[in-house]
């Protein structure tokens, strides 16, 4: 039986693309809201959930904060910074994605979404207190200019933070799924499973935060825990979820051979009860403006 996606994919219009030369994914353009919401539903309590309180307190955020969360997704940064901020203060989730957007504003009506990217925030000098993007880096078409961006909207003595993930080769769950699936599909869905990862190296994150003017740039590497409810629901989050967001989707055969394989290839991810969990490793680096 050929493997069916849990929704329609046929809203995904990316203008998302895999340059060949890098294989590192450039995020702008429309996603739609079906693969939205299965990045929500699989991504986000698996992935992305447990990191929000590490980025908020890196960055200090407080009651009465006015914060910017940059490449918001579904917003699960956006939330929980909201919680922390209280009444007395602001948050205002930014993505380039319409169909993110339409996620984030259902979930969470309360906060102030805006369509926009990184490298050109539409917002005065000094907006916020705080400017934050939990796994968006590097994604950024310009990455120095997105953190120029970040610098710039906040006020003096503000600060900055991104997480972003470590180095594939240090995450060895995934590492083997992105040879399982560019043996079966290729490279430039490979190339796609590998772009989250692009941007593991420590040193070269402080190098890039100082050269685009922040200050007092920290660093710290930790350690979470991927948690699926299987192992099929790990590939699939990827198979239905994370490639038709980056414009790269698997046929139906494809996608059923990498699950029938995955049963051998990632056998050691799995528990007694059939659960799936793997540590995965992260950078939080911040800043200050001067």
């Amino acid at each position: 039986m050929p493997a069916q996606p849990p929704f329609d994919v046929v809203n995904v219009c990316p203008s998302r693309a895999i340059p060949e030369s890098t294989g590192h994914a450039v995020f702008v353009g429309t996603v739609g809201a079906a693969p939205a919401t299965a990045y929500e539903e699989l991504l986000v309590p698996a992935l992305f959930q447990e990191w929000t309180a590490r980025l908020i307190d890196a960055t200090g955020i407080q009651p009465g904060h006015r914060v910017l969360d940059i490449a918001c997704g579904t917003g699960v940064l956006a939330r929980a910074a909201a919680a922390r901020v209280t009444r007395n203060g602001a948050v205002i989730g930014l993505d380039p994605a319409p169909g993110m957007l339409a996620v984030a504003k259902r979930l969470a009506p309360e906060i102030e979404w805006r369509q926009g990217t990184a490298e050109s925030l539409p917002f005065p000098d000094a907006s916020f207190d705080i400017a934050v993007s939990q796994f968006g880096l590097m994604f950024f078409a310009d990455r120095r200019q997105a953190i120029r961006e970040m610098l710039r909207v906040v006020n003096s003595g503000g600060r900055i933070g991104v997480a972003v993930w470590d180095s594939l080769e240090n995450i060895p769950a995934y590492a083997a799924e992105v040879a399982l699936v560019e043996r079966i599909a290729g490279q430039r869905p490979a190339d796609a499973l590998r772009a989250p990862f692009a941007l593991g190296e420590v040193d070269k994150l402080v190098a890039l935060f100082t050269s685009c003017g922040a200050s007092r740039v920290c660093a710290t590497s930790h350690v979470g825990t991927a948690k699926f409810p299987t192992l099929h629901s790990m590939l699939e989050a990827d198979i239905f979820g994370w490639l038709p967001l980056m414009g790269v989707p698997l046929s139906q055969d494809q996608s059923s051979q990498v699950l029938k394989e995955a049963d051998d290839v990632l056998s050691s991810c799995v528990t007694t009860d059939g659960r799936v969990e793997f540590q995965i490793s992260a950078h939080i680096v911040t800043g200050e403006k001067a």
